[in-house]
């Protein structure tokens, strides 16, 4: 029923392409192949292809970008000609079609928000000691919670969800919540689960036939009641804002924006009620999803390399001691420490696939015609395992961040948080956070798994790539 075939150059698309060739009752298992395919095989295909290659899925076609000067060049040197986003049916049901929000906006209203949602996160602390304070005070609560294991094994999922998306609620609500807040607890399991369910073939095949699935039992209905509970909870927020507003003395970027609203009430900017709750949404799920799975993979490459983490515990150690807390500026003192984090982000290839871009106008990327509004898949895999760029691409090793002398080296082609216009816009806080949270757990404990557990490096598909879950003990220091 399916066989995936080299085809002949295409006369819009001068280079080769894959066709997938589907007898049409079998439709479905289209987007099971696209999506399970080319996470494991998108490098061999750019081997054979080309890092420029097109994939015929049905009546659309689709380019990929691999390797990190070709992703560099469509994100970063294109950066105009590939910043919108294409038509996104999941995206669309979600945000209501004309309320899109910061990540699937585009034009004058995505440059209005991404500007005001950036001005107003620095305002509220992001770069600054105050952010630093209050994750500190996080890392506090989370050590404390961990204390209360008493060296039992326990599941860190659920905890560095609570603690990472309290500093994204603070910026965002004013407040953090209690771990044992219920709600707060129901919203965070919304959120994880229908990230997941997003990146399914559940979620593929809702984005191919959004008409017939919006009809059709199955989980990707779970996915879209999820997220509406999530937009409940913010809305809920958003009218205690509106009830004790200060206008001359704002509190977090829900209060901001309500006093946006009121100087933009016949623009098409998107500063109304509804695209605050959108907006809110994707603060919300960007600031706590893939800093916190970052955080699990963290703890799976340290417990299954413990000479590293005995060597970061012992930087730690002489560097900081145990008795304060540690800051941004103690980073460069840091070396090997921040060598481990950034390899951890590499390795971890949190977001695989990255946003889809869409063309702009007719271009040409790498040699090849790219027809305007085409969509453009940029490859984050593809670079962060990118063989010229890497020394050992597909293992762990710090040392890709260290230079001779055991200093930090930078590398350009670490492109976690993606590149150009449409970086992640949070990319700095989730930075402090890693930093500090990271730092913070292993000045207090040492990680480990029961005897006979061992841990595995191949993570679930989503939306984001997450590790399998897993048990740890946390053994004082």
């Amino acid at each position: 029923a399916i066989s995936l075939i080299a085809v002949k150059k295409s006369l819009r698309f001068p280079n080769l392409s894959l066709k997938v060739v589907l007898l049409p009752w079998h439709a479905s298992l289209q987007f099971f192949v696209f999506h399970h395919c080319f996470l494991m095989y998108c490098p061999q295909l750019a081997n054979t292809f080309g890092n420029v290659f097109s994939v015929r899925l049905g009546s659309d076609k689709m380019v990929f970008v691999c390797g990190y000067k070709m992703v560099k060049e469509a994100i970063v040197t294109q950066a105009d000609n590939f910043v919108d986003r294409p038509y996104n049916a999941v995206s669309d049901r979600v945000y209501s079609g004309t309320s899109n929000g910061l990540f699937q906006s585009n034009g004058e209203k995505w440059k209005k928000q991404r500007r005001f949602a950036l001005t107003t996160l620095r305002n509220f602390g992001v770069g600054k000691n105050t952010m630093e304070q209050s994750i500190c005070e996080e890392i506090r609560h989370l050590q404390e919670e961990i204390e209360k294991e008493k060296g039992e094994p326990f599941s860190p999922a659920g905890l560095f969800n609570n603690a990472v998306s309290n500093i994204i609620c603070q910026l965002v609500m004013g407040k953090r919540f209690d771990y044992s807040d219920h709600s707060f607890q129901i919203m965070l399991k919304y959120m994880s689960e229908a990230i997941m369910l997003e990146g399914t073939t559940w979620g593929m095949l809702y984005e191919a036939f959004p008409r017939v699935m919006k009809h059709m039992p199955g989980p990707h209905n779970k996915m879209f009641s999820n997220y509406n509970a999530i937009l409940d909870f913010l809305r809920e927020e958003i009218q205690s804002h509106k009830k004790d507003l200060d206008h001359n003395n704002p509190r977090d970027y829900i209060d901001s924006f309500i006093i946006e609203m009121e100087k933009h009430k016949e623009s098409e900017l998107g500063f109304n009620e509804t695209n605050l709750g959108m907006c809110s949404l994707d603060l919300f799920l960007a600031g706590t999803e893939t800093t916190s799975t970052t955080l699990l993979w963290a703890l799976v490459y340290l417990i299954k390399y413990p000479d590293v983490q005995e060597k970061v515990h012992a930087e730690i150690d002489r560097v900081i001691g145990q008795n304060r807390l540690p800051t941004m500026a103690d980073r460069p003192n840091l070396p090997y420490t921040d060598a481990v984090i950034h390899e951890i982000q590499r390795i971890g290839n949190i977001v695989p696939f990255n946003g889809p871009r869409m063309a702009a106008k007719d271009t040409t990327l790498g040699g090849y015609y790219i027809p305007k509004g085409t969509t453009l898949m940029p490859i984050l895999t593809s670079v962060l395992f990118d063989k010229d760029e890497w020394e050992t691409p597909d293992n762990f090793n710090p040392g890709h961040f260290l230079d001779a002398e055991g200093k930090f080296v930078k590398k350009e082609a670490l492109l976690p948080f993606s590149a150009g216009k449409r970086v992640c816009l949070g990319e700095g806080l989730a930075r402090m956070e890693l930093f500090l949270f990271l730092v913070g757990l292993l000045q207090k404990f040492s990680f480990s798994v029961p005897d006979g557990v061992e841990l595995s490096t191949e993570g679930i598909e989503g939306a984001t790539y997450v590790p399998h879950p897993y048990k740890v003990y946390a053994k004082a220091r």
